[in-house]
Order: structure tokens, then C-alpha cells, then sequence
């Protein structure tokens, strides 16, 4: 992000309408016209990370219910060193997907220039998703399958990788609470060195980025997750570490929530935990989810 800076010896003064604003709105608001003062502000909310500590594995699995949303929101239970996967709010309550996403292993955002034996191959996928190729942040193939989720709602998602000399396959599944049972969303073959599941973390992001959404608040908590080794041993995501990006905005919070780690930004949200501070649920007694779906439990 390019930093904005102020010369020596000159000063900024708010004007009498934006004094007035910080009078009558919000911490949030404060804080935005703050960054306004020091340079452009921001235009979106800051995106806010939990990175969990756990071993490498062939399946990650997670629970996650969103609070609070807004149009232009991605909340992303599953993520790991080579893709993503999680809900998105797009235009508005009836129109939200599940996205599914994996790298390719070259550098660059234009998709349209990785050599064919470098691109993430699409294997299978459900009938009702969308399959597409993306750039602009690296570039990999994706998958979005419509699912009009509900804050208060607890969604499921369970990622299974499978090494195969130097390519790994990725199977992402998602639990559909209207129909009670799993769906297999695609899977997606990279080359990765034959690696497993690592790197895990889960993230708020705010992608409308037009200035106003800042202003609004996005939470969600994470619960009940785990991962499972290729020994076959169940190890439950009890410790995290709190993160964001750059953008210059302290509404941002990660936090203990019962049994689940909550995280926010945006709004009204006030920060209380220090940025890079771990988390940890002691002494929480759990059991692997048992009705996961017998494909991903294959060897």
C-alpha cells in the first residue's frame, strides 16, 4: 500500500462540516476521518486473520456462523498456503455463494498467460457451480455454488488433500443445513510438490472497497475445527494468532466467544486485542465430527 505523507511545517485543518460529523457519528466514523486528516482514507474495511497452529494433514475441517454482514463481504473459514475456502456476500441477501479457490504455483496476476501444464486443473464439480479461471491476486482456478446462507447460521466446510507424486489434489465439501447433507463443490488438482494441508488461517475481508463500507460492521465466529493428519490422528484447533493488513484502522477485533474464536472489523468494532496476540482455548473436550462424508475419509 503507498503511504501518503505530510511535508514539514505545513498543517491540515478539518473543516466546520467534518468537525461537526466527528461530534455526532461514531468511533468508526472518528477513526476514518482521522486517516482522512493524515491522508486519502481508506476504502475499505481491514481485513482481520486468525492463523491457526496445527500439523500438516489431508483434511481441515470447520465450523463458522456470520454475525454481521454486508454487501461486499468474504468470510473464509478454510484457508491454507495454496487456496481458500469460505462464504461471500456479494450484491445482497439473495445473492450469496460458497467460493472455493486454488493457486496456481506460477507468479503473476493475469491468468490468461500461465502455461497450460501449470494451470490448476479442474478434475469434477457440482452441476450447479460455477467453474472459472481468476487473476489479480496471484491466479488459480475457483469454484462458486449459490447458497443463500444466514447470518446466525452455522455453515460447515471440510477440505480433503490428497498427494499424488508432485501434484496435490484438493476436495472441498460443503454442508447444505436446508438439505442436511454434504456437497462435494469441485476438486482441483496443482502442482504442489506433492505437499498436504498447512498454513492454515481464516479471515474477514471487505472487497466492495468503496469508501462507505468501512463503516460497516463484519463478524463471524469460528468453531469446532480440526484437522487430520495422514496418520489418521484427529488434532483440534484450540490455539490461533490474531492478524490484519496494513490498512490504517483500529476497528478490528479478535476475541474468545464461548467454545470459538470471534473476529470483526469494521463499524462500530472496538479493539481490545493486540495485534499478533494468541489465542487459546484451554482444556475444550471435543470429538471429531462423525458424520463427514465417506469419500473424504477414504485413503
Amino acid at each position: 500500500m503507498r503511504k501518503t505523507g505530510q511535508r514539514r511545517g505545513t498543517k491540515r485543518c478539518i473543516p466546520i462540516s467534518v468537525s461537526g460529523i466527528i461530534m455526532e457519528k461514531s468511533a468508526g466514523v472518528l477513526l476514518l476521518l482521522l486517516a482522512l486528516v493524515q491522508g486519502a482514507p481508506p476504502k475499505a474495511a481491514r481485513s482481520v486473520h486468525l492463523w491457526w497452529t496445527a500439523p500438516e494433514s489431508t483434511l481441515f475441517y470447520q465450523e463458522m456462523t456470520v454475525e454481521e454482514s454486508v454487501p461486499g463481504s468474504y468470510f473464509m473459514a478454510c484457508g491454507w498456503n495454496t487456496g481458500y475456502f469460505g462464504i461471500q456476500e456479494l450484491r445482497g441477501e439473495d445473492d450469496k455463494i460458497v467460493l472455493f479457490s486454488v493457486w496456481d504455483p506460477t507468479k503473476g496476476d493475469d491468468p490468461n498467460v500461465v502455461p497450460p501444464d501449470q494451470r490448476v486443473e479442474v478434475l469434477r464439480s457440482d452441476r450447479d457451480a460455477k467453474i472459472g479461471r481468476f487473476g489479480g491476486e496471484g491466479t488459480g482456478a475457483q469454484c462458486k455454488y449459490p447458497y443463500p446462507w444466514k447470518t446466525g447460521e452455522r455453515c460447515r466446510f471440510l477440505l480433503r488433500a490428497a498427494a499424488e507424486d508432485r501434484k496435490t489434489t484438493y476436495t472441498a465439501w460443503f454442508y447444505r443445513n436446508d438439505r442436511k447433507e454434504w456437497k462435494l463443490l469441485a476438486s482441483f488438482r496443482a502442482l504442489t510438490k506433492g505437499s498436504l494441508l498447512k498454513g492454515y488461517y481464516s479471515f474477514i475481508e471487505d472487497f466492495r472497497r468503496d469508501g462507505r463500507s468501512p463503516l460497516q460492521a463484519r463478524r463471524a465466529r469460528f468453531g469446532n475445527g480440526w484437522v487430520r493428519t495422514a496418520a489418521g490422528e484427529w488434532v483440534p484447533l484450540t490455539r490461533s494468532r490474531f492478524t490484519a493488513d496494513g490498512t490504517p484502522l483500529l476497528t478490528i477485533e479478535a476475541a474468545l466467544a464461548g467454545s470459538d474464536f470471534m473476529l470483526a472489523t469494521g463499524g462500530e468494532t472496538k479493539n481490545t486485542t493486540k495485534l499478533n496476540s494468541e489465542l487459546f482455548l484451554p482444556g475444550v473436550q471435543r470429538t471429531p465430527p462423525g458424520d463427514l462424508p465417506k469419500d473424504a475419509l477414504s485413503p
